[in-house]
C-alpha cells in the first residue's frame, strides 16, 4: 500500500487547524503548617479572599487570611490527611451550593451534600455563598403577613414577609419550637422554609425532620445541617449556604423563610476560627468584625419591589442567652441588627406559660403594616392590656384590698393569658386566633374560672367552626370584621356561652353527687 504525500499533509493540516492550545494557569503553593482546621499556605501569591484552595485528596479550604508571606486558610474537612509540604492550587472560584426545588425534603450538611441517605440531589443550579444584598431601591416596606400560627405572636409582634425577627432567650425554653411551628403553618402558604442547624447535635436535628416530616412540612423545607462534630468551618459556611438557597426563591418571585439556630453557636464557631488564624480578639474575646458578618448575613432577608418580581426572604435568627442576660454582645448586636425580637423567659415557660414569650420585651418594628385588619382590631390594645395586668399583678402581691375595677382587670389579665397559651405543633390559623382574641378582649370568658378559660377557648373555635362557618370564611376571605360579620360572631360566642356554661352546671352537679355518694359509703361503712 502506497502513501501519498499530499494526502499525510492534508490531514496533519487539518489536525493542527483543530488542535486548540488551553492551557490551565493557577497558583501553587506549599503547606507550611496544618491543625485545628486550619492551614497556612505559602506561595499563592494571586489568592483571593474567599477562593477555594484545592488541596490533595479531594480536600477544599477557603482563603481566609491573605498575609505577606502566606495565606491562612480554614478547610472544610477532617484535615487528618493534610500534612507539611503538601501542595494547594488555587480555584479562581469562590464557594458554590447547590439551589432549588431539587433541595426540597432533603437533609444536606453546609457544602449542599445530601446527610440523608437518599443518593445525590439532581440540582440544576449553583449559587455563591456570598452575595450581595439587595439596595434600597430593590426593596419594598414590609406589609405582607407572614403567619406563625402562634396566637401571642401574630397579635402581638406580628412577622412580616421579608422582616428579620429575633428569637431570643435561654436555653430550654422553646426557641426552636416557635422556629418549627412557623415552617408547620407555611402549608399551603406559598412559601419555602431552609431550617439552618449550626452546632446543634445529629440527634437533634433528626428529631427535627422527623416532626416536620410528621406534618407534612418537609415537602416544602430544606434542613442545612453543620452538626457539632462538623468542622467549625462549615458551622461558619453553613447560615450563608441557607440564606442562598432561600435567595433562589426570593429572586424568583417566590416566599421563602429561613431560621438559623442558631447564630451564637456560629459566632463562637467564626471566633474559634478567627483565633486559631491569630486574628487579634476584642471584646468578649470575639473578632472586631463579627457585627458586620451577622449584618451583612441578614441583610440579605428582603422584600422584592414589584419590577424585582416582589419576591420575599424571611429571617428568624436565634440566639441563645446565659440566665437571661441579653447585654451580653452578641445579643445587643442581634437586637440592633434585627427588626424586632422574640423575647423567651425562663420563669414564664416554667410557670406553664407557653409559648414562653415577654410581652413587655418582645416587638416588632413592622407592627400593624404586617397583621390583617382583623387581627388588628382584636388585637391592637392587646398589649398594652397585658402590660398593666403585669404590673397590677406585681402590685397586688403587696396589698391587701384591691378596689373592684383592679380585681376585675386582674380577672381579665389571668383568662387572657390563659387563652394565649398554646400547645406545641399545633399552628392556629389566623381567623381561628381572631375569635379566640375576640372573646378574651370582650370578656366573653371572664365569668369562668380561670382554669376553664383554655378549655372555652377550645369550645369556642369548635363551636364556630361546626355551627358558623360563615364567619370564618369572611374572616378569611376578607381579612377583616365587618358589622355584619362581628354580629353573627357575637351571636355564636353568647350561644358557645350559655352551652359551655350548661356544661360546667352539669359537671358540678355530677361531682357533687359523687362526693354525696362517696359521703355516704363512708358513714355506713363507719
Amino acid at each position: 500500500m502506497r502513501i501519498r504525500p499530499d494526502e499525510v499533509s492534508s490531514v496533519i493540516r487539518e489536525q493542527m487547524e483543530k488542535f486548540g492550545a488551553e492551557a490551565e494557569m493557577s497558583g501553587v503553593g506549599r503547606v507550611l503548617q496544618v491543625g485545628d482546621g486550619v492551614a497556612r499556605v505559602y506561595g499563592l501569591r494571586e489568592a483571593m479572599m474567599g477562593e477555594m484552595i484545592e488541596f490533595p485528596g479531594g480536600l477544599y479550604g477557603l482563603a481566609h487570611n491573605l498575609e505577606e508571606d502566606n495565606v491562612g486558610c480554614i478547610l472544610l474537612a477532617d484535615d487528618t490527611e493534610l500534612k507539611e509540604g503538601d501542595v494547594a492550587k488555587t480555584s479562581g472560584r469562590v464557594m458554590q451550593v447547590p439551589v432549588g426545588e431539587a433541595l426540597l425534603g432533603r437533609v444536606v450538611n453546609a457544602l449542599g451534600e445530601p446527610l440523608d441517605g437518599r443518593g445525590p440531589a439532581p440540582v440544576k443550579e449553583w449559587r455563591a455563598i456570598e452575595t450581595r444584598a439587595p439596595s434600597v431601591v430593590e426593596r419594598q416596606p414590609v406589609k405582607e403577613p407572614l403567619q406563625t400560627g402562634l396566637k401571642v405572636i401574630d397579635a402581638m409582634t406580628p412577622i412580616g414577609r421579608g422582616q428579620r425577627e429575633l428569637i431570643i432567650g435561654d436555653r430550654q425554653t422553646g426557641k426552636t419550637a416557635i422556629a418549627v411551628d412557623a415552617i408547620i403553618n407555611q402549608k399551603g402558604q406559598d412559601c419555602y422554609c431552609i431550617y439552618v442547624a449550626i452546632g446543634q447535635k445529629l440527634s437533634t436535628v433528626a428529631r427535627v425532620a422527623h416532626v416536620l416530616e410528621e406534618h407534612g412540612a418537609m415537602e416544602y423545607t430544606t434542613i442545612v445541617a453543620a452538626s457539632a462534630n462538623d468542622p467549625a468551618a462549615q458551622q461558619y459556611v453553613a447560615p450563608y449556604a441557607g440564606s442562598s438557597m432561600g435567595e433562589y426563591f426570593r429572586d424568583k418571585g417566590q416566599h421563602a423563610l429561613v431560621v438559623y439556630d442558631d447564630l451564637t453557636k456560629h459566632a463562637h464557631a467564626y471566633r474559634q476560627i478567627s483565633l486559631l488564624l491569630r486574628r487579634p480578639p476584642g471584646r468578649e474575646a470575639f473578632p472586631g468584625d463579627i457585627f458586620y458578618l451577622h449584618a451583612h448575613l441578614l441583610e440579605r432577608a428582603a422584600k422584592l419591589s414589584d419590577e424585582h418580581g416582589a419576591g420575599s426572604l424571611t429571617a428568624l435568627p436565634i440566639v441563645e442567652t446565659q440566665e437571661g442576660d441579653y447585654s451580653a454582645y452578641i445579643p445587643t448586636n442581634m437586637i440592633s441588627i434585627t427588626d424586632g425580637q422574640i423575647y423567651l423567659e425562663r420563669d414564664l415557660f416554667f410557670s406553664g406559660f407557653r409559648p414562653a414569650m415577654n410581652v413587655g420585651l418582645s416587638v416588632s418594628r413592622v407592627g400593624g403594616a404586617a397583621q390583617r385588619p382583623a387581627m388588628k382590631q382584636v388585637a391592637g390594645m392587646l398589649r398594652l392590656d397585658l402590660a398593666y395586668y403585669q404590673e397590677l399583678q406585681a402590685f397586688s402581691q403587696f396589698a391587701t384590698e384591691l378596689d373592684r375595677t383592679t380585681r376585675a382587670q386582674l380577672a381579665r389579665g389571668e383568662r387572657m393569658m390563659e387563652l394565649l397559651k398554646q400547645p406545641q405543633y399545633v399552628p392556629m390559623p389566623m381567623a381561628e386566633q381572631v375569635i379566640v382574641l375576640y372573646a378574651g378582649t370582650h370578656g366573653y370568658a371572664d365569668e369562668f374560672a380561670v382554669e376553664d378559660a383554655a378549655d372555652f377557648g377550645r369550645e369556642l373555635v369548635a363551636s364556630v367552626r361546626e355551627g358558623h362557618p360563615r364567619v370564618l370564611q369572611a374572616i378569611r376571605e376578607t381579612g377583616g370584621l365587618s358589622e355584619e360579620v362581628e354580629r353573627d360572631l357575637q351571636e355564636a360566642m353568647e350561644e358557645c356561652r350559655a352551652r359551655y356554661r350548661s356544661k360546667l352546671d352539669r359537671q358540678s352537679k355530677k361531682s357533687a353527687a359523687e362526693q354525696d355518694a362517696q359521703s355516704g359509703t363512708g358513714a355506713a361503712e363507719k
